[in-house]
């Protein structure tokens, strides 16, 4: 057990960022799923991207508010401003993920569940990096 918590430590973040996604990426599915089999078109290229921007807006605030807590633990005291740049970063990865959806569902016909998949792995390693070494970088004291 002890050699469980010394490896826990040493990889904290990264363990932590993979709990964060998962909790992200199930946030992300419920309502992007939920949304294409209740009230949007999965077929319809607009209601697609739709789908796709309320799936990502609600992973958003979510996943700033646990990279903040769990992940990166920030301790800034501008929250406002530390939050702009998140979700600034994170319309960066929409739009890779909106490019991604265009251009596997609707340019070169692959199923759109499928697209999802790969959109979501390219988009939540992009995120990390972005979290990493942008938004949530240390301070140089």
């Amino acid at each position: 057990m002890n050699k469980i918590f010394k490896l826990y430590k040493k990889y904290k973040e990264v363990i932590n960022y993979v709990i964060v996604g998962g909790l992200t990426t199930f946030v992300s599915i419920v309502l992007f799923y939920g949304s294409t089999w209740t009230f949007l078109d999965g077929e319809n290229a607009f209601q697609l991207q739709v789908a796709n921007v309320l799936s990502w807006t609600g992973a958003v605030i979510f996943s700033y508010f646990a990279n903040r807590i769990f992940v990166f633990e920030s301790k800034k005291k501008n929250i406002l401003k530390e939050f702009l740049a998140f979700v600034s970063s994170r319309l960066l990865t929409l739009l890779l993920d909106m490019g991604i959806m265009w251009l596997l569902s609707t340019f070169l016909g692959i199923n759109y569940n499928i697209s999802k998949i790969v959109a979501m792995v390219l988009v939540t390693i992009g995120n990390y990096v972005i979290g990493k070494f942008i938004v949530f970088r240390k301070s140089k004291k």
